[in-house]
Parts: C-alpha cells; structure tokens; sequence
C-alpha cells in the first residue's frame, strides 16, 4: 500500500503535469525551458523523484503560472489529499473513469455515499446516464464516448446483486426532483430507486425538505471501506485517506443519515417527485 507521503508526492506529480498540458507543452520541450534531462520531468510527473521548492518555482514560471508556486510548494509540505481534476480524467473517455469506479466498488465491502442534487452513478438507468455523461462532456469539452461510458456504468450495478457488499446510501430529497434529463427518462430513473428499496445490498434513506439538519448538503461524497473518501467538486475529485480527514467525513454521513427516512417513508417521497414529472 502507497504512503501517504508516496501519495502526496503523485499527487503533486498530477498536478504538474496538468500545468504542463495547460502549458502546451510536451516533457522534452517543458524539460529544456529548465535546463533539465527529459527524464526529471517524467520522474516529477509520475512521482518516481522529490522535487524541491526551486523545481516547482522554476516549473510554475515556465508553464507561464507563476502564481501556482505558492500552491505547488503547500503541495510539498505534506498534502494528504489527491487532487483528479474531471479534465484530466475524462481525457482518457468516460469509460476509463467509469471502470475505475466499478473495480473500487468491487473491492469494497462497505460503501457510505451521500449525493445532495443527483442520483448516485451506481443507482442510475442508462437515459439518465446518458444524459449526465453528456452535460458533463459538453460542459468539459472532454472526449465524447457516451455510449462506452454508459454501457460501463451499468456495468458497475452488477456490484448490487453480489454477496459480501453493501451500499449504504443517503440522498437528499432535492435529487429526486433535480431535472438532469428528460421527465419520461426522471420517471423511470425514479421508478429504479423504488425498486433498490429492501435490496439486502442497499441500505437507501432520503433526507426529506424541510428537515432540522446539522449539517449543510454541500457535495457529494463516498466512503469506501472507512479507509478512503472520494469527494466531488465542481472541477475536480478529491481523495482522502488521512486518518483524520475519513473520521470527519464518516462523522459528518452519520450527521446526514440521522436526518434520513427509510423504507415506506423513503418510497412516499419517490413518488411524490414522481408525481411531479409523471402529469398529464
């Protein structure tokens, strides 16, 4: 298992070598701006060698961002964190970054999610799949291989119905309402989620409106296991694995599922979101 020094030290390695595509330029071209051997860039990038606070100086300036040093040397320092920005995620294709998902929740016994304004991945029909993998590609202007991507999607369903996993997933009601697709394709996404309620593998609440909630829904996240969160932001995935950093999230799914109904209270609150989309 990576340290999380070795950690810290790929993810700083990712987050140069994001620059450095923002830069256009290619390792050997970044390389001879610096004065260095081809090979420093690629060890820096893929975090086989340490770069110093004068490397990441010298690397901010030549990428034409030197306001990044600042950030870069933070990194240095110690960051517990991996940083995945969607960009360069989905340069590879939607289906890359879906299989990856599919084999962590194969591994994972146990996953705690909560999503505040969409459907969880793992939940979803193919429509609706579609129809968010598109957004994202024309929001990111990423590689267009939508169908790949759903079809790997689905794929990570087959997690659900297998013996030893169990999702424990908490959604706050505004995702039952939240338009991502057509009303026709919201109906039978909603009428899926029906369907997971009273699975053995899913354990699925609903945060309802109008709740006392200590805590505000302000991302999506998941832990997998109690020994990695993967949260999500606007541009970017953030993976956790400080001890402390998981403690605080599991905290805070335990703050978010106290608020939560289950069962036949969860189903009334699908099918009045249904209802909404479902009228004549």
């Amino acid at each position: 298992m990576s340290t999380d020094f070795q950690q810290a030290r790929e993810s700083l390695g990712a987050r140069l070598r994001e620059l450095r595509t923002e830069a256009g330029l290619t390792g050997r071209e970044l390389a001879a701006l610096c004065g260095w051997p081809p090979s420093k860039v690629s060890k820096l990038e893929t975090g086989r060698q340490t770069a110093t606070a004068e490397d990441l100086g010298t690397w901010a300036e030549q990428t034409g961002q030197p306001d990044a040093a600042a950030e870069l040397r933070g990194r240095l320092r110690g960051l517990e964190s991996r940083y995945r920005s969607w960009r360069r995620q989905l340069a590879g294709g939607h289906r890359a970054v879906q299989e990856l998902n599919a084999a962590q929740e194969r591994e994972a016994e146990h996953v705690r999610l909560f999503e505040p304004g969409i459907v969880p991945g793992v939940f979803q029909t193919a429509d609706y799949a579609r129809s968010i993998l598109t957004d994202v590609s024309d929001r990111l202007g990423v590689t267009r291989d939508i169908e790949d991507g759903v079809r790997a999607r689905m794929k990570r369903q087959e997690a659900l119905y297998e013996p030893g996993h169990l999702f424990r997933a908490v959604v706050w009601e505004a995702a039952l309402h939240t338009l991502r697709c057509s009303p026709d394709a919201m109906v039978a996404q909603l009428d899926r989620l029906s369907g997971l309620i009273g699975l053995d593998t899913v354990r699925l609440g609903i945060i309802p409106f109008g709740v006392r909630m200590k805590v505000s829904p302000k991302h999506g996240f998941w832990i997998m296991d109690d020994g990695l969160v993967i949260a999500d932001t606007w541009n970017a995935e953030l993976w956790l694995d400080a001890p402390d950093d998981v403690a605080h999230y599991v905290r805070t799914w335990e703050l978010l599922e106290e608020t939560a109904v289950y069962g036949p209270a969860a189903h009334r609150l699908i099918l009045r979101a249904r209802s909404t989309f479902n009228r004549p």
